[in-house]
């Protein structure tokens, strides 16, 4: 695998001194999703293929109309066999649990493991935003990170991707040919922090290499 897989924020006050905490039995403690145009149908796909044991905690940006409640969560849950929620302030993140951002507000991962929520202006004319979410995962799980870009249009999470490898995570892209819409995954690609580019159906797979094979090694 290695080498070819290879500004009002809405937050819980944080105690002193704590600390992301840590994943059992993992060698990464959060893996950061984001997708736009044709998420929904790859982040079931990609889902669907973890397993009810995975070790790490998700969180996903998914572009959506802020009009209109979200029935993402709804929707993922009937995938998978992990536990989805819409994300609230001050969750606390939880191994095989994913967590989705609501509809206009951008999600941020606090050091100490919690959610917060915020309104703050667009990025890339998007809230919420891929690369808010990962400079915060970034930020807070260092080199026990991983980001996914999925399909989408536009250029979300070419930026938050420079975070997370500058910490020592890990990036991995969906390649051009089985994305919907490949200009998200292209912009991270062409920043040159992407480590694997793969196609849709080898995304979770790489993952559980990743996050539970590894640590068994």
């Amino acid at each position: 695998m290695v080498g070819h897989l290879h500004d009002a924020v809405e937050h819980e006050p944080e105690e002193p001194g704590r600390r992301a905490p840590r994943s059992l039995g993992a060698a990464f403690d959060v893996v950061a999703v984001a997708a736009s145009a044709g998420g929904i149908g790859a982040l079931g796909y990609l889902l669907e293929g973890l397993p009810a044991t995975f070790p790490a905690s998700v969180v996903v940006v998914q572009h959506l109309d802020p009009r209109h409640r979200s029935l993402m969560a709804d929707i993922l849950r009937r995938r998978t066999r992990l536990a989805v929620a819409q994300a609230r302030v001050g969750d606390q993140l939880v191994p095989g649990k994913v967590f989705i951002a609501p509809p206009d507000r951008h999600l941020l991962v606090n050091a100490d493991g919690t959610l917060s929520l915020t309104q703050s202006e667009l990025v890339h004319f998007v809230r919420p935003s891929a690369d808010l979410l990962f400079e915060s995962v970034a930020a807070s799980y260092k080199d026990r990170a991983i980001a996914v870009v999925l399909t989408g249009t536009g250029s979300d999470g070419s930026m938050g991707v420079g975070a997370i490898k500058k910490m020592g995570g890990t990036v991995i892209a969906q390649d051009k040919e089985s994305a919907e819409f490949s200009g998200m995954p292209a912009a991270a690609i062409n920043t040159g922090n992407v480590d694997f580019v793969l196609p849709l159906d080898e995304i979770a797979p790489a993952l559980v290499e990743l996050v539970v094979e590894a640590m068994a090694e």
